[in-house]
């Protein structure tokens, strides 16, 4: 994923609750009078020369398909065997390779990685056992009344009342809605892997920001860890590291790591050369220079990306039960495989509570301003917050000896909404039916299935020369050479027809999303107030488990891929109306002020000012609304689809590690493709409206 595609939610923030900005002598400049040089004419003639190539391409694929084969079919003998090569090398490495072989430190492969998960093991256990276990059957585990206390203190002492009313009601919910005890679980295992996801992104970012060469070699490895769908290495994962929390902690780990790593660079590259002269002036090492300049200075990204790194761990949850980690992901995956339906809803909430937590004391804590302590003053004084927690810690851990129900309630305290969600869904079922079935059947045979012919019947050859086109269009030969050859990919690994199928399902999907999202972000964009509010909406969706949106969708439309594009949609619009709201919100003042003057009329400014000043930033979001799509595709699979994320899951079942790279790196390739072509256009865009030089 591109970095331009990377904002920070403060930055977001900030553009939705102030008014328009000032704009830039550059932008004013743009668009008052555009660029010197442009020829309309010729731009004309030369975008009807793409039009004229694009339809050849399409007439000459469609007469050499009926008339050479391998236009129509990529020839089985061309195939790269890929899936076979992974295979051979993951067998080697297995059972082959032996490192010292014939002396007394001999090793394997094997012993290397799980020795690496025993070390894991360590820490992940005192933190089950502090939250869910207890210590050696004699020191149970913290109280509920004391976790929650603790979190309501941590969220006074970062942003004040209303973050100590959040957590305080969070996790009381955990406690009196019976989902304590996998809570604790999740709980255990995100505080163990977030300051490890972290650490390591701190350490990828330094070296990212110090060095280009090292940055150009981790980026294209980024791009693909971001866009292949985490069930594509849980194969390899469970193979080397088995299966239990600890493997879970290592997929979380590959899953997370880019995005924080991305975000510290970022964060550490953007540090004024002012700052950094004065630093040196003052006499300061590299070292010195590094960590008491360069990262208090980047304060603000580096907490953004443990914020980030928060949120990716905890959309991994529930995959992470796939390979055998214990808690709400588990819970949640048995319930939806015997259908209950309302503990799947409690437990998915469940998740969602804890997201909604974590995210918001990370925020509080990046947002937070440093505060002057008088060092005459005693430690007590100094650390009023520290000496509150210790102390309701020891009574309240105390207290919960003699109440037990303040160490975890019993059932008959505990409360449960199931049997009214489960009610309403045996209402939905009785009276609804008919009306939600005739639409299933109608969107199946005369939309979907005519849709998903249309994309099979495609030649490959056809396709991969019109990608390569718009990348030329967009960005010159070397786009088009990466995208030709990332969307060549799966018909040269021989699954084509899967990559079709999954390109019809997410192109649907995005299409929705985009119309949607669009005007969801318009009509929210127009006042500070409903721009705040449909933030919060998309803060809240963006939080849910990716399994909670198969919920209502096999309810309502069973198995089936409408199912699929619908539960793609509801996970991956979100995006799409956070980047509306913020594109058409950040539109400078001056410039709406200037068309105001001219006489132009609200539809006018829209559409001749607003929307093509706040197209880079809107396309951004058709970005992110591809890649949430592509991100659904294995999980979508299991409600039976016949894509590539098919393929994965029937992979991870059988532990075929190539096979499940093979269809992981096409769901890949197709997303960087499309960002490729996306952030090409966009640059293209801002240098047309003179937001950037050329």
């Amino acid at each position: 994923m591109s970095q331009a595609a990377m904002l920070s939610k403060k930055d977001v923030a900030q553009a939705l609750d102030s008014p328009r900005s000032a704009a830039p002598a550059t932008t004013r400049n743009a668009v008052v009078a555009p660029p010197s040089g442009r020829r309309p004419q010729a731009s004309w003639h030369r975008g009807m020369f793409y039009w004229i190539a694009a339809l050849a391409i399409i007439l000459l694929g469609q007469v050499a398909a009926g008339r050479v084969s391998w236009v129509a079919k990529y020839p089985s003998d061309w195939m790269l065997p890929l899936k076979d090569w992974i295979d051979a090398f993951f067998e080697w490495v297995v059972y082959g390779a032996r490192f010292f072989e014939g002396t007394a430190f001999e090793f394997t492969a094997r012993n290397v990685t799980r020795g690496f998960s025993s070390w894991l093991s360590y820490p992940l256990s005192f933190s089950e056992s502090l939250f869910f276990n207890g210590f050696a059957g004699s020191v149970p585990a913290l109280p509920w009344i004391t976790v929650m206390g603790l979190a309501t203190i941590m969220g006074h002492w970062l942003g004040g009342w209303r973050t100590a009313l959040l957590a305080a009601v969070a996790f009381t919910y955990l406690a009196l809605f019976g989902v304590w005890q996998p809570s604790m679980q999740t709980f255990a295992l995100v505080v163990i892997t977030v300051p490890m996801v972290f650490l390591i992104g701190l350490v990828l970012g330094i070296f990212m920001s110090k060095s280009a060469r090292f940055k150009s070699l981790v980026t294209p490895l980024f791009d693909i860890l971001q866009s292949m769908p985490p069930f594509a290495y849980l194969v390899p994962i469970v193979v080397l590291y088995g299966v239990g929390n600890v493997s879970a902690m290592i997929a979380t780990a590959l899953f997370a790591v880019p995005p924080v790593a991305r975000c510290v660079a970022l964060g550490l590259e953007t540090v004024s050369s002012g700052v950094l002269e004065a630093g040196r002036m003052m006499g300061c090492t590299r070292w010195q220079l590094l960590w008491r300049v360069q990262v208090p200075a980047a304060r603000s990204l580096l907490l953004t990306g443990l914020n980030q790194g928060v949120m990716q761990t905890l959309a991994m949850i529930v995959l992470a039960a796939l390979i055998g980690a214990a808690g709400l992901g588990s819970e949640l995956l048995t319930s939806l495989q015997s259908l209950r339906l309302g503990q799947a809803l409690e437990q998915g909430l469940a998740i969602v509570v804890i997201a909604v937590v974590l995210d918001r004391l990370s925020r509080a804590y990046a947002l937070k301003a440093p505060v002057y302590v008088d060092p005459d003053l005693s430690w007590r004084q100094r650390h009023p917050y520290l000496v509150m927690g210790l102390v309701f810690l020891v009574a309240s851990v105390l207290l919960a000896r003699v109440v037990p129900d303040l160490a975890q309630l019993s059932g008959e305290h505990t409360i449960t909404s199931a049997a009214y969600w489960n009610a309403g869904i045996d209402w939905i079922n009785l009276n609804l039916y008919d009306s939600v079935q005739a639409f299933r059947n109608f969107a199946l045979l005369e939309v979907l299935i005519p849709i998903r012919t249309f994309f099979q019947a495609i030649p490959w050859v056809t396709f991969v020369a019109l990608v390569a086109l718009v990348g030329y269009r967009f960005g010159g030969w070397s786009v088009a050479l990466v995208a030709g050859l990332l969307i060549w990919f799966p018909a040269g690994t021989g699954l084509w027809t899967e990559a079709m199928t999954t390109l019809y399902m997410i192109g649907t999907a995005a299409v929705v999303c985009i119309i949607v999202g669009f005007v969801l972000g318009l009509l929210a964009s127009r006042t500070a107030n409903w721009s705040r509010f449909a933030a919060g909406v998309c803060d809240f969706f963006q939080t849910f488990p990716s399994f909670i949106y198969l919920i209502p969708v096999v309810m309502l439309f069973k198995v089936s891929d409408l199912s699929a594009i619908i539960a793609v949609l509801l996970f991956a619009v979100v995006p799409m109306v956070r980047y509306t709201m913020l594109g058409l919100r950040s539109v400078p003042a001056p410039i709406m002020e200037a068309a105001t003057q001219q006489g132009t009329t609200r539809l006018q400014r829209f559409t001749k000012v607003e929307l093509p000043i706040a197209l880079p930033e809107i396309m951004l979001g058709v970005n992110q609304v591809i890649f949430m799509a592509l991100f659904m595709v294995a999980i979508t699979a299991l409600i039976g689809t016949q894509d590539l994320g098919a393929q994965i899951n029937a992979a991870r079942s059988g532990n075929e590690i190539g096979k499940a790279l093979v269809a992981g790196l096409c769901i890949a390739f197709m997303g960087i493709a499309a960002d490729r072509l996306i952030g090409a256009w966009v640059k293209r865009k801002k240098v047309e409206l003179g937001l950037v030089v050329a």
